[in-house]
């Protein structure tokens, strides 16, 4: 039985009560993902084109600094990420946690939650952050309760 980690970034919560929720069912560790400079409401409003996340989304090569680099990634064969969807793929935080571990040889598998998109390109725009890592589309798990956890969990 491999050693997993549920590392999640959460803006409004929603992530990161799914990433509990798959921990917990996974009997996995877990680790947030955590901003340097937390997100405020101003910040992810995705209508306002000035607006901290919608800037961050319109040019790919901002990585936002996160708060500690102390996941342990080295610990675990494999790690499940969580986010919710920005503008169709993982806000670029995400990049900047796969660029802070080496994943070399690592199964990584991806959760998401939406308001209304899909994953788009999010694999093909992480995967040069993680190189030698085995990045997985996993799911959406909007509104998700125990047994589409339980059936997510069961597929890792």
């Amino acid at each position: 039985m491999s050693k997993k980690l549920v590392a999640y970034f959460s803006a409004s919560g929603v992530t990161e009560k799914v990433a509990n929720m798959i921990a917990e069912t996974a009997g996995a560790d877990i680790y947030e993902i955590k901003p340097e400079i937390p997100y405020t409401t101003a910040d992810l409003n995705w209508m306002d084109k000035k607006s901290r996340s919608s800037v961050e989304m319109s040019d790919k090569t901002i990585r936002p600094a996160i708060a500690d680099t102390d996941a342990n990634v080295e610990a675990y064969d494999e790690i499940v990420i969580g986010f919710p969807i920005w503008w169709y793929v993982a806000p670029t935080i995400i990049n900047t946690f796969l660029e802070s571990y080496d994943f070399s040889g690592k199964k990584i598998v991806l959760f998401a939650t939406s308001g209304g998109s899909g994953f788009g390109n999010t694999v093909s725009e992480l995967t040069p952050s993680a190189p030698g890592a085995q990045i997985v589309e996993g799911k959406l798990l909007n509104r998700a309760n125990k047994q589409i956890i339980e059936k997510f969990v069961e597929s890792l």
